[in-house]
């Protein structure tokens, strides 16, 4: 098996990365008046994904890494949520919800995967 020598190296992060901007580009269309409100949390959000991939795999421990994947797939579920929300207020046409909506599925395979794998496990 290979070792992981950064961040940069893996997928997950390569796709929480695209997800964020990605986002980033789709909240840019929100009306004017959410800008401090639901176009922040949902780049907070999604900025936080690739962010606390990076911070736990540069942890001393795949206890510290795992932990911190976790806090990813916590912000990736408040994403999915506040993305749905967007759809349903009329903020996000069906076709960027969709896109940023299977960015989200796919982020989550992957993340998921790695958090059960035996690499991370003790």
């Amino acid at each position: 098996m290979n070792q992981i020598r950064h961040f940069k190296d893996l997928i997950v992060w390569r796709k929480g990365m695209d997800l964020a901007k990605k986002v980033y580009e789709v909240t840019a269309t929100f009306p004017a008046d959410e800008r401090f409100g639901m176009v922040s949390q949902m780049r907070r959000c999604a900025v936080s994904i690739p962010s606390n991939i990076a911070e736990g795999q540069a942890r001393s421990s795949t206890g510290e890494f795992k932990h911190f994947l976790g806090i990813a797939r916590g912000s990736l579920a408040e994403l999915e949520t506040q993305s749905q929300l967007a759809k349903e207020l009329g903020f996000l046409n069906s076709s960027p919800h969709e896109e940023v909506d299977s960015s989200i599925q796919e982020t989550g395979r992957i993340l998921n995967g790695l958090i059960s794998s035996p690499a991370t496990s003790h």
